[in-house]
């Protein structure tokens, strides 16, 4: 089990979504939260939410540098980080070639290279004390391409072949640091407003109040692998299928036309939803 009270929990694209949701529940756990976001009216919405010793840093993980000095900030407050959670991701939900160039950047330095800063700034200290707990929210299109999603999965895929490499390290250089990699169907937090399942009860679009519970819960018993709903977890046997039945199983699943209506959420005027 990982001990939630009292620990020093960071939690990144917390000031909205299921970032917040899970701020919310780690604090009522009687964690010491620090929350980083790059909205800062949301930020101070979040802060005065959760009270007691919760910290709110505004902080753009696309920026390697920022996210090194907002970490020192962080440690220097709070103390040593106990548990990250890597949640900041933004989606563009475009077909590929409609995709500008700068978003695709934007998603590979929000979605992956963000994992890797904020995990140099805080693991050394994790692997030091040989205890802590990395958390990648990655998505169940990092287990499956979707259409219309061509720069978010691949760094989901990303995410989750990260938590996988960093967790196979760690057994071995200190196996009292945990990994936890997230895989969920479309959660209703707005992020992707107006997704469709074509079979509700086998793929439902996620409760963001009930995601947020059941991640706070993996974290608790030291789960490494979390995928939402029970379906995702048959995914990766669908590979062994040749390419067109694999295809045609994903299309019957409606899994290529469920991005056909998004919406998703208005951006920020300080940048992307984080």
């Amino acid at each position: 089990m990982s001990e939630i009270a009292g620990r020093h929990v960071l939690v990144t694209g917390g000031a909205s979504g299921i970032g917040r949701l899970m701020a919310r529940q780690l604090a009522a756990r009687g964690a010491r939260v620090t929350v980083w976001d790059i909205n800062r009216d949301a930020l101070d919405r979040v802060v005065a939410e959760l009270g007691g010793e919760a910290r709110g840093i505004a902080c753009d993980v696309s920026d390697r540098e920022q996210v090194y000095a907002r970490a020192a900030e962080s440690i220097a407050a709070a103390g040593p980080v106990d548990i990250l959670i890597n949640n900041a991701g933004i989606v563009s939900g475009a077909d590929f070639l409609e995709l500008p160039d700068a978003k695709i950047e934007a998603t590979f330095d929000i979605n992956v290279l963000a994992l890797f800063w904020t995990c140099k700034a805080f693991l050394p200290a994790m692997i030091a004390r040989n205890r802590g707990h990395v958390v990648t929210i990655a998505s169940a299109s990092g287990l499956i391409g979707v259409a219309r999603l061509a720069d978010y999965s691949a760094s989901k895929w990303a995410a989750v072949g990260f938590d996988e490499s960093l967790r196979a390290e760690l057994r071995r250089t200190a196996p009292g640091v945990i990994t936890t990699v997230v895989c969920p169907f479309y959660i209703d937090t707005g992020m992707f407003r107006g997704v469709k399942s074509r079979f509700p009860f086998l793929l439902p679009i996620l409760k963001e109040d009930d995601a947020a519970t059941r991640i706070v819960g993996a974290i608790a018993t030291n789960r490494r692998r979390l995928m939402m709903p029970w379906l995702c977890h048959f995914v990766p046997l669908l590979r062994v299928l040749p390419v067109r039945l694999f295809d045609w199983a994903a299309d019957f699943l409606g899994v290529n036309a469920s991005m056909k209506d998004f919406v998703g959420r208005a951006e920020h005027p300080d940048g992307p939803g984080r």
